[in-house]
C-alpha cells in the first residue's frame, strides 16, 4: 500500500498557471495524495480554478486565507494535513508524472535519517517551455556545510520532506515577509533541516521551475536582504567553523541575482550586484560579468524559438 503524501499548493493570483500545476499534481504516478490548495487572498479567478479541480478530484481541498505570504500559506496547508510526507509545489510550477514516486523510493531507500529528497529542475517560461536547465547537483547525505555555500535544492517545488523534519525545523518563517524580505523562506527551512537530517537526491529533471518578470525572486535587492537575514543566525552560531562556506554562499547568491537581473534587462541592478561582488570576490565577479551577456543573448533567442521543448512532453525524463 502507498503511504499518503500531502501536497501543499500555495496560490496567490495564480489563475493563469494553476490549472497546469494541478493537472501535473493529479497526473502523479504516486496516487495516494491529499492535496491542499491554500488561496492566499487572491483577487483573480484562482478560487474558481481550484474549486473546479476539487470537484473533479476528491483528493483536492481548497482553503482560503487573508493575504499573509507564501510561508504562512504553506504552514496552513501543512497544518491541514496528517500525512507523514510533505511536498510543496508553487502554483506556477510543474511536476513530471513520476516525481513523487521516485522521491518516495529514494526516501525509503535512504532510511529514517533522510528528511528531504530533492530533484533536479528545468527552468520553464510562461508557456511551459524549457528555457534553461538548473544545476545538476550531486550533493546528498550530511549536507549542512554544503548548503551554507548555496541553495542546491534549487526552489520550493523540488523537495519531498518528512513532516517530522519540517516540524523540528519550525516550519516556514512568515517573519521574513513582515520584514520586507520575502524570498529565502525555502532556504531557511532547508538549512534548519540539514542540521539534523540527511538529504537524498533523485538525479532527474522532474520539477519545472517557472521564471517570469513577476516572480518574487526577480527582485534581487530584496532577495539579498532575505538571504542575509536567513544566514545571520547561522553565521553567529557556526561562523567560526564555516566562515569560508558562508562567505562563498553569499558570493554565489550575488552572482546568481546579477545574472537574473541581466536576464530581465535590469542592468542597473545587475551592475550594482556585480560591483558589490567585486569587492568580495573579484574572480567570481569577472566570470559572472563575462557570462551574463552570453546567457542573456542565448535566453533571448530561446524566447523567440517556438520549437523549444515543452516541459512535460519534450523533456527526456
Amino acid at each position: 500500500m502507498q503511504e499518503t503524501v500531502a501536497v501543499i499548493v500555495p496560490a496567490y493570483n495564480a489563475a493563469a498557471t494553476i490549472d497546469d500545476t494541478l493537472h501535473s499534481v493529479r497526473a502523479q504516478t504516486w496516487r495516494a495524495l491529499e492535496v491542499v490548495v491554500v488561496d492566499d487572498g487572491s483577487t483573480d479567478a484562482t478560487a474558481e480554478r481550484a474549486r473546479t479541480h476539487a470537484a473533479q478530484d476528491a483528493r483536492i481541498r481548497y482553503v482560503r486565507q487573508s493575504n499573509q505570504g507564501v510561508a504562512a500559506a504553506r504552514n496552513a496547508g501543512i497544518a491541514a494535513t496528517a500525512s507523514d510526507f510533505i511536498a510543496t509545489v508553487d502554483a506556477d510550477d510543474l511536476w513530471a508524472p513520476t516525481k513523487l514516486e521516485t522521491q518516495m523510493k529514494a526516501m525509503r531507500e535512504g532510511g529514517e535519517r533522510v528528511g528531504l529528497v530533492y530533484t533536479w529542475h528545468s527552468v520553464i517560461d510562461a508557456r511551459n517551455r524549457i528555457i534553461a536547465q538548473g544545476a545538476a547537483s550531486r550533493i546528498e547525505g550530511d549536507v549542512f556545510a554544503r548548503i551554507c555555500m548555496g541553495n542546491f535544492v534549487g526552489n520550493g517545488s523540488a523537495p519531498l520532506m518528512r513532516r517530522d523534519a519540517i516540524i523540528e525545523a519550525g516550519g516556514y518563517d512568515p517573519g521574513l515577509r513582515a520584514q520586507g524580505a520575502q524570498g529565502c523562506e525555502d532556504l531557511k527551512l532547508y538549512v534548519a533541516i540539514a542540521q539534523r537530517w540527511r538529504f537524498a537526491l533523485v538525479p532527474q529533471r522532474l520539477t519545472g521551475y517557472r521564471w517570469t518578470r513577476d516572480n518574487m525572486s526577480s527582485d534581487g535587492r530584496r532577495m539579498l536582504r532575505s538571504y542575509d537575514l536567513v544566514m545571520e543566525p547561522v553565521r553567529a552560531e557556526h561562523g567560526a567553523r564555516l566562515a569560508a562556506e558562508l562567505d562563498l554562499g553569499r558570493d554565489h547568491i550575488m552572482a546568481w541575482l546579477a545574472l537574473r537581473a541581466a536576464r530581465y534587462g535590469r542592468f542597473g541592478e545587475a551592475g550594482e550586484l556585480l560591483a558589490g561582488l567585486g569587492k568580495r570576490n573579484p574572480g567570481l565577479a569577472l566570470r559572472t560579468a563575462v557570462s551574463a551577456p552570453r546567457r542573456w543573448i542565448t535566453e533571448t533567442l530561446l524566447d523567440h524559438n517556438r520549437q523549444r521543448p515543452h516541459f512535460l512532453t519534450g523533456l527526456p525524463l
